[in-house]
């Protein structure tokens, strides 16, 4: 392990401990599919899931929380309007908040909903690597053309680093973008993780989860940068250790929930791969 690496497996242990002493409240506006996954990953890491949708209630929880996730995944005229309430909130309250802008690029009314909520300055915006293009080229800020297929990315490491560099300049903020290669730039520093398996692709709401837990990471790290280097860091670890103990998809998800639970900063350190 090289020295740069080192010294990231060093940090993503201290801020996994951090999130363990701290069980910072995550507030989740999440889709249907991966709220289950997204608050039992919360818990097996030490954190504190909240479901809390509703706009009525965003701007009173918003005082409480130490960090909001909002994802688009399953979204409606009505889930968008109680996203911006939310994200409204936490920057009114100086709560830290994700954007995952899932399925970004590719329909109008998510296109719209991402230009609704950037005003609002999210910390982190995590997606995969063509939704991250898709967000770059909502603001005008690329011609690429790639789009998602879905939930699932068909642009490469190579083809969103640029993009995720531009994006974090334009916004301000820490921008990750994840496949066979995870990328982190806050428009000056970037990272490259290559931890994980294939088979984290085939249980669904991983990646959703996956934008959880970096809040409960965002609550308590000093700089959204190195917690979203922690985060992927301890998630691609506990997905290679759990590959280790299944059979197949289901039994996979089953021992992802078991190793976030018990990975510590021993195996980070073993295992971290960056490139």
């Amino acid at each position: 392990m090289g020295k740069d690496t080192a010294a990231l497996a060093a940090m993503s242990g201290k801020l996994l401990e951090a999130v363990s002493r701290a069980r910072p409240l995550v507030q989740n506006i999440t889709n249907f599919v991966s709220m289950d996954i997204a608050a039992n990953a919360l818990l097996a890491i030490g954190a504190s899931p909240a479901m809390v949708h509703a706009p009525e209630e965003s701007p009173e929880f918003s005082k409480f929380i130490n960090a909001l996730v909002i994802n688009i995944g399953t979204l409606s005229a009505v889930a968008a309007d109680s996203m911006e309430v939310a994200a409204q909130a936490a920057q009114r309250n100086k709560k830290p908040w994700l954007l995952d802008p899932v399925g970004a690029g590719g329909l109008t009314l998510r296109n719209e909903t991402v230009k609704r909520l950037l005003p609002y300055r999210p910390t982190i915006i995590r997606g995969n690597a063509s939704e991250i293009i898709g967000v770059t080229r909502i603001l005008g800020l690329t011609d690429n053309s790639a789009a998602p297929r879905g939930v699932d990315s068909t642009s490469s490491a190579d083809d969103v680093e640029a993009n995720a560099i531009a994006l974090a300049r334009h916004c301000q903020c820490t921008v990750v973008a994840t496949g066979d290669i995870d990328i982190v730039s806050d428009g000056e520093r970037i990272a490259r993780i290559a931890n994980g398996t294939p088979m984290m692709t085939r249980v669904t709401a991983l990646g959703c989860s996956l934008s959880s837990v970096t809040g409960a990471f965002m609550a308590v790290g000093e700089h959204p940068f190195d917690a979203a280097v922690a985060t992927l860091a301890v998630y691609g670890v506990a997905g290679e250790m759990a590959l280790e103990n299944a059979a197949g998809p289901a039994s996979f998800r089953v021992a992802f929930l078991d190793i976030l639970h018990t990975i510590r900063a021993t195996d980070i350190h073993a295992r971290l791969r960056t490139v």
